[in-house]
């Protein structure tokens, strides 16, 4: 059995058990979230040695140069030592320009780095409050367009992020934030591509970014954009959406509600039952998928067997609602 070495102290790994379990069971407070590896929370240092490189998918070049690795996806099979991220590594600062509550679940806030941050529309970032509390969101902001990033929180009744950013957070705040982090981004090229975007609740935001950065970028196929929610309230940004396919003729909005009696502008159904029934065969088309994770694995599954290529499915699920009880953000 592997032991890792961590401030000091030597913990034994059980076999099978990852860097991020050991410390856990041995009571180390040290920072997780998802434990899959998408939200990038649990970043760690080796100091004595090479990383098996499933440890470093997805991390930046200059973090896996300096030895940082995800410690949820790191099973070791010898004695290893490891270290705390250095902050000034993978944080950086941000100011609170904008906080826009667009209903009373769900609030946009504008963020200004505090130096340019080079991303693609649809990834997210980790927020990092100051007394480590560390969540993820997507970006519904366009670099080419937007000089602040947007996400969009949606507040949970047990949600310690979320409540705190819905009812604490001010305009002037700085939060610490890591990332960009994810795969789920507009490609330029293949511009005559149909693309089909799908996503519930404030998965919207991400797709809301690729929408605006696939039409800023020309993109000549249509797009269909599929936006979910129980209750006509849960649409959040309907009338902008609305908007835009009435200026652009290859953008094709569907507000889809799965509660009872939807509005005459909306359809009834779940976003993903519709698409799905509207688009039987997909190959050929590229996918962006959004959500709750049983619903974008779901969709991604029933999408290859209609014919979609595995290549231009493009999802980040985060199954952080699913470690707890009670529902989180």
């Amino acid at each position: 059995m592997a032991t890792i070495c961590f401030a000091g102290t030597h913990y034994t790994a059980e076999e099978g058990e990852s860097v991020l379990a050991t410390l856990l069971r041995h009571g180390v407070d040290t920072p997780y979230s998802c434990k899959v590896g998408s939200c990038h929370t649990c970043l760690l240092r080796r100091t004595d040695g090479p990383l098996p490189e499933e440890t470093q998918r997805g991390l930046k070049p200059t973090l896996r140069a300096q030895g940082y690795f995800l410690a949820c996806r790191y099973f070791p099979d010898e004695d290893i030592e490891v270290a705390s991220a250095d902050e000034a590594d993978v944080s950086a600062p941000a100011r609170v320009i904008g906080i826009d509550r667009i209903n009373s679940a769900i609030c946009r806030i504008a963020l200004e780095p505090a130096t340019p941050l080079y991303y693609h529309a649809g990834q997210y970032i980790n927020l990092v409050r100051s007394d480590g509390l560390t969540r993820s969101y997507s970006l519904a902001s366009v670099p080419a367009l937007d000089a602040q990033l947007e996400i969009h929180v949606r507040r949970l009744d047990n949600g310690r992020m979320s409540n705190w950013l819905h009812d604490e957070l001010q305009v002037g705040d700085s939060l610490q934030f890591q990332g960009p982090w994810g795969d789920c981004f507009y490609l330029p090229g293949r511009a005559d591509q149909e693309l089909v975007l799908i996503g519930t609740g404030t998965g919207l935001a991400p797709l809301v970014g690729i929408l605006r950065d696939a039409l800023q970028s020309d993109h000549r196929g249509d797009i269909h954009l599929y936006h979910g929610s129980r209750t006509p309230t849960g649409l959040y940004l309907h009338e902008r959406l609305q908007r835009l396919a009435e200026v652009h003729d290859n953008f094709h909005y569907h507000a889809c509600i799965s509660g009872d009696s939807p509005p005459p502008d909306c359809r009834a159904g779940r976003a993903n039952e519709l698409a799905l029934a509207d688009f039987r065969q997909l190959a050929g088309r590229r996918l962006y998928l959004c959500g709750r994770p049983a619903m974008v694995n779901e969709t991604k599954r029933r999408a290859f067997l209609a014919g979609a290529a595995m290549n231009d499915i493009f999802a980040d699920p985060f199954d952080m609602a699913d470690l707890r009880q009670k529902p989180r953000d």
